[in-house]
């Protein structure tokens, strides 16, 4: 096994902001591959924000974004469990980066569950009108209209988006991450985008 040094343990300390701690054991568990011990640190961090979950997060900040043509403005609400962690620099530039995602990506909800029916239904028939038209036999029909649907979902649901400054990562890993790290719950209540000659959209 590669030798673990300090000079390692700083450096995905670095780009990881993990404790030393954590980032030697993870060098220790990828014997000594840099990328595999940022998985293993990443892996560690949603398994300790799944646990979080469940906390009460009735505290937070609101999140704004205006784009430089003027044209473009988001609000975010996001939560957490204490003013302290609220306050932070972390959890602000969070909340800004969200609200930046936002502008960009255009969501309609936070998650897909806030869908609601008659929208559902309504693309849901639109998707059944476009495979009609492939002439394939219902059972393929019904797959066909069955994918498009979970992949229009996961299109207009914030915490299915690839994240725009990372798009190897999704929002919803965005959060658990952020959660990992200031060490609470973290919750993204409600956004309003507003876009001129758009649309006005509110999750």
């Amino acid at each position: 096994m590669a030798e673990i040094t300090a000079t390692m343990v700083k450096e995905l300390r670095e780009r990881t902001n993990a404790g030393m701690g954590d980032c030697r054991k993870a060098l220790v568990e990828s014997e000594g591959d840099m990328k595999k011990a940022m998985e293993w640190l990443q892996v560690k961090g949603l398994a300790a924000a799944a646990k979080r979950a469940g906390r009460s997060a009735s505290q937070g900040f609101v999140g704004s974004y205006i784009h430089h043509d003027g044209k473009t403005a988001v609000i975010v609400e996001c939560n957490c469990e204490t003013d302290f962690v609220a306050r932070t620099d972390g959890f602000r530039e969070f909340a800004k980066h969200l609200a930046m995602h936002i502008a960009a990506a255009k969501p309609e909800v936070v998650n897909s569950s806030e869908v609601k029916e008659e929208m559902l239904a309504s693309q849901r028939s639109i998707f059944e009108q476009q495979a009609a038209e492939s002439g394939k036999p219902a059972n393929i029909v019904a797959k066909m209209v069955d994918g498009k649907v979970a992949k229009w979902l996961k299109e207009i649901s914030l915490l299915d988006q690839p994240f725009v400054m990372d798009p190897d990562k999704t929002i919803e890993q965005f959060r658990a991450e952020t959660s990992g790290k200031v060490g609470e719950n973290i919750i993204i209540k409600r956004f309003y985008r507003i876009s001129i000659g758009e649309k006005t959209e509110e999750a």
